[in-house]
């Protein structure tokens, strides 16, 4: 059991024309790493973490919670996608509730401009409409973050409203199972 509900946790590896996504392993240590010390990557979620800092705090095995996948090309991590319920907290929510999936990504910047980031939620997008049927997803990023923007919108999520939150302004979207499905 997940936060994604009754959803089994991880499910098998998901294959696409270029990628596969799948559950966090041992192997994957350096690539997380480098992901949250990368400063290009840390530009739109806060900065990036001090490589010291990572190498003492990210365990042997990163990454194993349900909802988040590993995308690996040719055998190697190139980045993550996850599926997590937006907290109640937050600002942005399409349901009186809270707790909309929210889809997330982060990949290494030698990945950037290939497509990856759309194949890859898309899979994942896909994946949860198998599980969770009629789920809609929310997604939140910097406006300022024109490339995640872009992502956004081939995928199919539409702008609900714009806000403030960690000091810049985000564009909050939301991908209904209906519409993606077409």
């Amino acid at each position: 059991m997940s936060d994604l509900g009754p959803v089994t946790w991880p499910p098998e590896p998901i294959r696409t024309e270029r990628l596969v996504l799948r559950a966090s392993e041992a192997r994957d240590r350096a690539a997380f790493v480098e992901l949250f010390a990368s400063p290009e990557v840390g530009t739109y979620v806060g900065g990036a973490r001090p490589r010291e800092e990572l190498e003492r705090a990210v365990p042997e095995v990163p990454g194993r919670s349900p909802g988040l996948f590993v995308v690996e090309c040719a055998g190697e991590m190139i980045g993550m996608v996850t599926l997590d319920r937006r907290g109640a907290e937050r600002p942005g929510h399409v349901r009186p509730e809270a707790g909309e999936v929210e889809l997330g990504y982060l990949f290494l910047p030698q990945a950037w401009g290939h497509g990856y980031a759309v194949e890859a939620s898309a899979a994942a997008l896909d994946w949860l409409a198998g599980v969770l049927p009629g789920e809609p997803v929310v997604l939140t990023t910097r406006t300022a973050n024109r490339s995640s923007m872009r992502v956004a919108a081939k995928l199919g999520f539409t702008e609900v409203e714009r806000f403030e939150e960690y000091g810049a302004e985000q564009w909050f979207g939301v991908r209904c199972a209906q519409a993606a499905a077409g």
